[in-house]
């Protein structure tokens, strides 16, 4: 990274952390143990906006990169932050192969790459079953990937409207790489490994927010290798909670 885009960097990274702590009470878990260089890709779920500037500043890296629709360049305000943030323009409602092609990329430069594989925000907070294609990424470059959590902010938009600070949780769990096993990557078997990987994240979460993948109890690793067995974010998990958890009925806006 040139000098110059090293402090825009870091002032736009200062005040996003500013304001943000000004209408959020944010609440890290496990942010240290992200890695200070790639390559890595790190999956997020996709709530609403508030996703980028609470944890993208927050990530204790100055190589992260992203995705963001096209449409924000149209904006001088998000064209200079977004450009100073190294993200990745994307075509949205199509397979962008050319985004694709420049996240591979920034993994082979060792950088981090940040990716909410739901694609569209939910913003109810319950998570949505997610897309498949950050599964060729995560096999072509081989990068670990770390699962981060996050919830609250699907309380945002009632509590910025009565001026009260919304309470935003962020959790990341262990590592994990994905591994074919030598199966013909299907749009099935994509599918069925990119579900592995969002019910890591599911994991991390209270019940009432995970959505699709509610069920803990049908969620599989089989193209899932973590550092050690215990290591699997499910492992967490106690099995009450385990089989509550597909009978819950989410409270949420």
């Amino acid at each position: 990274m040139k000098p110059p885009k090293y402090v825009a960097r870091r002032i736009i990274n200062f005040l996003a952390r500013s304001l943000t702590d000004i209408v959020c009470k944010v609440e890290t878990q496990g942010m240290d143990g992200l890695p200070v260089m790639g390559p890595a890709i790190v999956i997020v779920n996709h709530v609403n906006y508030l996703e980028l500037p609470i944890i993208y500043p927050r990530a204790h890296t100055d190589v992260g990169t992203g995705y963001s629709k096209i449409e924000n360049w149209d904006s001088p305000l998000f064209s200079l932050v977004f450009n100073n943030w190294d993200l990745i323009p994307l075509e949205r409602g199509e397979a962008d192969v050319t985004a694709m092609r420049k996240g591979l990329e920034a993994l082979a430069e060792d950088k981090i790459l940040f990716i909410t594989p739901e694609g569209t925000r939910s913003r109810h907070g319950r998570m949505q079953k997610a897309k498949p294609g950050v599964v060729l990424m995560a096999i072509r470059s081989g990068a670990p990937v770390w699962p981060i959590a996050c919830y609250g902010g699907e309380r945002f938009t009632e509590n910025i409207k009565h001026c009260r600070r919304t309470d935003y949780h962020v959790v990341v769990g262990d590592p994990f790489t994905v591994d074919s096993n030598g199966t013909k990557i299907t749009a099935p078997v994509r599918q069925k490994i990119v579900d592995e990987m969002m019910y890591q994240i599911a994991a991390l979460m209270p019940p009432a927010y995970r959505g699709y993948y509610q069920d803990l109890s049908t969620a599989t690793e089989e193209y899932l290798r973590f550092s050690a067995p215990d290591h699997s974010n499910l492992s967490g998990v106690t099995s009450g909670e385990l089989w509550a958890g597909a009978k819950a009925q989410p409270s949420l806006p």
